[in-house]
């Protein structure tokens, strides 16, 4: 199946080889070349933002752009996803970074690369079609709220220490220190938000940010020369240059190679290893895994939709493995595809994986040349920055709309996620959600199964019957959760029955229940003298029977190839029944 061909396929380079097989020329390399400018000017202080948001040092968010941005794009499935930090990784990276610092962060990405590595060898991308959107809304809705409650400190500039894990006292620390609240901040996250909120109106070809993010930093400039000073990233971060000299802002360098074991601990100290750290690791990395190849998978599936180009699942999710794997030692976190940042590299006129290649290249170029001047950056413009990327990640009118238009189940789906994400984590999120879903759905198809008595129906040219004979007929999937029911239905109908047809020619599927609720009808049709005559099974059920070795037995059960046949062979069975019935009462007669 070709068409089908793309959610099977696994290569390293997928989009690259495709791009190159279709035929790439300087006019491609030229849209390229703008696309990745302007995607990599975007992504410069989203990542810092992100990688704040996550608990590490701004500069890590632009190694993760530099590293693991260049490798995805180089060996991903999907011509035009950027990669990069997203604000979906903030609900897990936090806390890993807040008990076992950028070492445990390291490992737990490492990890995470792994295990997306293992399911593109077993293909799991092509599964990502069955998370139902209400828990994709759910969960996302569920982080956005997180995010937005974690900014609220530097967007009020907050006098706060070490935040707790969970969410319900994080908003009791914040709600704590609400009175060393700071004006200077507040003013310059409103006029950020403020600017971000009206741009789009203006200038709706320039990405609203970074004029916000220019216009906030002038106004922190300007309110410290009148001795009101807002926190920046050069006055929140400092590293140790290459001397050995402290120095503060971000460092104008990449780092050199490092095993993320050596890096330090949430202490300064380096990681102690115990079952402990290696379960708290597993189950973040778990849950990086699983929102990494949701997220990257879900932005290229929209991408095709605007390109009508087709990605392949798993070389997507082979590709971020390997960014995930590799950036860690270079001082990077965990990656996956943006959407917003993929979306916009689309509407740039890019046309293939060189533009996110591109991308990573400028935001290297960034780093060694800008990094003075992105020191100047006020922590309330981060922060505000990161309120819209919540805003926009939560997709409120979309749930909005799940809410007034879905069926309740899908309802309570969506509130179940968004609950449990914001007051527990993501995969205990996934996981119940997912699980909710399932249920709710083999309930509504079980109940799409239903036993209808066709006995006086004339469109099936039944015919006459005896008071002893009627006709039934299942429509739907005779599964564990609705055969038991139909089966006793139909005990329940035919009391004083004792000849059955049973037609199934819409009946698809007949699992281990169907069989079992099956096989125990048939000892009660035993028991009570009863015949069955099953007519026009489906190729499935058929095989079912046959491996289960539920053979015809005369006098009891027969199958028939269609309704016809089982209806002339229950009328010759009730003739000869009634001829032996009738026998000694002829020979009484002649006496």
């Amino acid at each position: 199946m070709p068409h089908r061909q793309h959610l099977f396929s696994l290569r390293i380079g997928h989009a690259l080889r495709e791009t190159a097989a279709e035929g790439y020329g300087i006019a491609e390399l030229k849209r390229d070349l703008l696309a990745g400018v302007t995607v990599g000017i975007i992504a410069i202080p989203l990542a810092m933002a992100l990688a704040i948001a996550s608990g590490v040092p701004p500069q890590h968010g632009l190694y993760t752009c530099i590293i693991a941005g260049f490798l995805i794009a180089l060996c991903g499935g999907s011509r035009l996803s950027i990669s990069g930090p997203t604000a979906a990784f903030i609900v897990i990276l936090y806390p890993v970074t807040q008990k076992y610092g950028l070492a445990g962060l390291s490992l737990a990405t490492v990890l995470s690369g792994v295990l997306l590595i293992a399911m593109a060898m077993v293909r799991l991308g092509r599964f990502i079609a069955y998370i139902p959107e209400a828990v994709t809304l759910g969960f996302t809705a569920g982080i956005a709220v997180v995010i937005a409650t974690l900014q609220l400190k530097d967007v009020f500039g907050l006098q706060v220490g070490a935040m707790p894990e969970h969410y319900l006292e994080k908003l009791h620390t914040l709600m704590k220190a609400g009175d060393t609240a700071q004006w200077p901040s507040m003013l310059v996250a409103a006029a950020t938000l403020w600017l971000m909120w009206f741009w789009p109106k203006w200038q709706p070809k320039i990405p609203a940010h970074l004029p916000a993010i220019l216009f906030g930093s002038v106004l922190a400039l300007v309110l410290a020369k009148f001795g009101y000073v807002v926190d920046t990233i050069g006055s929140r971060f400092q590293f140790t240059n290459a001397q050995g000299e402290l120095m503060f802002g971000i460092p104008d360098m990449l780092p050199g190679l490092s095993w993320p074991w050596d890096l330090p601990g949430a202490d300064g100290k380096p990681l102690v290893f115990s079952s402990e750290l290696v379960k708290d690791l597993f189950t973040a990395a778990f849950a990086m895994a699983m929102l990494g190849a949701i997220e990257s998978l879900l932005c290229a599936v929209v991408l095709d939709g605007m390109t009508s180009k087709r990605h392949s699942a798993n070389s997507e999710l082979l590709g971020q493995g390997i960014g995930n794997i590799v950036a860690p030692f270079f001082g990077g976190i965990t990656a996956t595809a943006a959407l917003a940042r993929s979306a916009a590299n689309v509407r740039a006129g890019a046309v293939s994986p060189v533009s996110g290649m591109v991308h990573a290249l400028v935001v290297l170029a960034a780093l060694l040349l800008l990094a003075p001047l992105l020191s100047y950056v006020p922590m309330a413009v981060m922060a505000a920055l990161l309120l819209v990327v919540a805003w926009n990640m939560s997709e409120a009118p979309k749930a909005l709309h799940l809410i007034n238009t879905a069926p309740k189940s899908d309802v309570w789906v969506f509130t179940l996620c968004f609950s449990l994400t914001v007051l527990f984590d993501m995969v205990i999120a996934i996981s119940c959600g997912v699980m909710i879903a399932a249920l709710f759905f083999v309930r509504d198809v079980a109940a799409m199964t239903r036993l209808q008595d066709i006995s006086q129906q004339q469109k099936w040219g039944i015919g006459d019957l005896q008071p002893e004979q009627r006709v039934f007929r299942i429509s739907g999937p005779l599964f564990f959760a609705a055969a038991d029911r139909i089966f006793a239905e139909l005990l329940h109908q035919t009391k004083e029955q004792a000849q059955l047809v049973v037609l199934m020619d819409a009946v698809s599927v007949l699992d281990a229940g169907g069989l079992s609720a099956l096989e125990k009808f048939l000892s009660h049709c035993e028991k009570h003298n009863k015949q069955l005559y099953l007519a026009e099974l489906q190729f499935q059920p058929l095989k079912t029977l046959a491996k289960a070795q539920i053979k015809p037995v005369d006098g009891l059960l027969s199958y028939h190839s269609n309704l016809h046949d089982a209806l002339q062979l229950m009328r010759q069975h009730e003739v000869e029944r009634l001829g032996v019935r009738q026998e000694p009462t002829l020979d009484l007669a002649g006496l």
